[in-house]
């Protein structure tokens, strides 16, 4: 095969080989330029000597600095590398991207689940929520016993999962920062995909009582179900022996299995849809693939009225500089520099900080530092202007580009964006990973066709195109918001949808345990 790099900005003195195997020393690429090292696949090979000291340039930015001279064809990885300090907060650019409209898309849509509180589900499922780690074990039993027994009688719902954690217990339940895992499960429970049906089993004896995750006027009021909280409390005398609590929750299930089943798709607007975009397993072809084509599908989006919340506090700190600049206010802008001073104090309380971030995988697959990773993750959030910022486990009020500030951890991430309100999940890899989430449908997209081939019956598009020169952005782009609409529709599965693909929950819990 013909040796080819990929450069990502004119001024850029680095470039990624985009063979698959990389290329070996020796190796005459098309601009005469010599290979010094063997190069693996998605690392970078410096274009022009650098030397000690010198910026490596990647998209336009500095990267990291050379801790040696770096000769013109050698393979430039992290041992080569200092990385830049974090930007500082403050003296950012605020507001001062003021690009011009892009002419609204109309006429899309797609059929969903209209919710009494106004919001539209993609799925229709039974959530049964918990308020303590320690019914988990219960609560599985039973979802097995309903999935097995009750849900083949209601044709119309999709699912049963259980809302399982662990927090509610055992936690400084008072503490600052206690009111993040509280108000994520309440909003979770609440997501458009559960059509408004909120079933709670308690142990009884914990601190989240159901009384303190779901207060009254918590729940939309749904005529066919009232507004009070139903709730199977296992320490409640009337259960005696194991199986009576199953039946109890059993009973419970089916009253609201009863009223999801009576439910119909009707044909809403794609502005109803509720996106939520990420990446994890990332490689040097996130920020060159997958990730661009998802921020041309996410500029569709917006033009189309849809809300997409893209995140990831860490794989952003470094281009906090390129956010503020694209929002639409200075309020906007300072909450998202809040959100980022937040997470600094929280990671220093820890002893950590942002070069944490960066695991083996995302080195190997050419990923020098956080730095050049927040490059390629930043890209997501497309060119749209920033309308809103969240706050982990707030819930989404508005439409267009929001910034929902969670950690980067994958489930973390996925968790805080189910309770802003999610009712679709776009997922970018490069190295690979079985993510799914049982509560919303996840669309996975492959930055490499390798990685796209191999796992052939997980990933559902293949953005490796874009670097084999099949495909432009644009078209693996559009192709990715046609998939979503059907998707939405229920008139295609995801890979993940398909094989049950699915892990637990987890709440982001920055209080102290006791």
């Amino acid at each position: 095969m013909t040796p080819l790099t990929i450069r990502m900005q004119p001024r850029d003195n680095v470039a990624i080989v985009a063979n698959h195997g990389g290329l070996p020393a020796g190796t005459l690429l098309p601009d005469g330029l010599c290979l010094r090292d063997a190069v693996p696949q998605g690392h970078k090979v410096a274009l022009v000597d650098i030397p000690a000291n010198g910026a490596v340039l990647r998209y336009g930015i500095a990267i990291g600095y050379a801790l040696k001279d770096i000769p013109a064809g050698s393979w430039v990885h992290e041992r080569l590398l200092q990385m830049p300090s974090a930007r500082e907060l403050d003296n950012l650019p605020i507001a001062t991207v003021k690009p011009e409209p892009l002419p609204p898309l109309e006429g899309y849509t797609f059929e969903g689940y209209r919710n009494a509180d106004g919001s539209v589900g993609t799925r229709n499922i039974l959530a049964i929520t918990t308020t303590v780690q320690c019914v988990s074990g219960v609560v599985e039993f039973a979802v097995a016993r309903i999935k097995a027994e009750l849900l083949p009688k209601f044709p119309h719902v999709d699912d049963v999962v259980g809302l399982e954690h662990t927090y509610g217990c055992g936690v400084a339940i008072d503490a600052d920062g206690a009111e993040i895992p509280i108000r994520t499960l309440r909003n979770i429970s609440l997501n458009p995909n559960f059509g408004g049906e909120v079933m709670v089993v308690s142990l009884g004896c914990e601190k989240l009582q159901p009384e303190r995750l779901m207060p009254p006027g918590a729940i939309p009021i749904n005529d066919q179900r009232g507004e009070a909280l139903d709730v199977v409390c296992l320490q409640d005398d009337a259960h005696v022996g194991f199986m009576s609590m199953i039946d109890d929750i059993m009973q419970t299930a089916t009253r609201h299995l009863e009223r999801l089943n009576l439910r119909r798709r009707e044909t809403v607007p794609a502005s109803e849809l509720v996106v939520g975009v990420q990446c994890g397993g990332s490689d040097a072809f996130s920020g060159v693939t997958a990730n661009p084509a998802v921020g041309y599908c996410t500029d569709l989006l917006v033009r189309a009225g849809a809300s997409v919340m893209f995140s990831e506090v860490t794989e952003v700190r470094d281009g906090i500089d390129q956010l503020t600049s694209r929002a639409t206010t200075p309020e906007v802008a300072e909450a998202m520099i809040r959100e980022m001073a937040w997470y600094d104090a929280y990671l220093a309380r820890g002893r950590a900080d942002r070069s944490a971030n960066t695991t083996p995988g995302n080195k190997k697959g050419g990923l020098s530092n956080i730095v050049e990773k927040a490059m390629g993750s930043i890209v997501k959030s497309g060119s749209a202007p920033i309308s809103g910022v969240l706050s982990p486990g707030e819930k989404l009020k508005q439409k267009g580009l929001i910034y929902a500030a969670t950690p980067a951890s994958d489930f973390i991430c996925g968790t805080l964006q189910l309770a802003a309100g999610m009712n679709l999940h776009v997922f970018t890899t490069g190295r690979g990973t079985p993510y799914g989430l049982a509560e919303v449908p996840v669309i996975k997209v492959a930055t490499r066709t390798d990685l796209a081939r191999r796992w052939h019956d997980l990933m559902d598009v293949n953005a490796g195109t874009i670097a084999d020169g099949t495909k432009t952005i644009e078209e693996v782009g559009t192709e990715l918001f046609q998939l979503m609409l059907d998707v939405a529709s229920g008139r295609k599965k995801t890979w993940a949808e398909h094989w049950k693909l699915h892990n637990a929950l987890v709440l982001f819990n920055p209080a102290p345990v006791t």
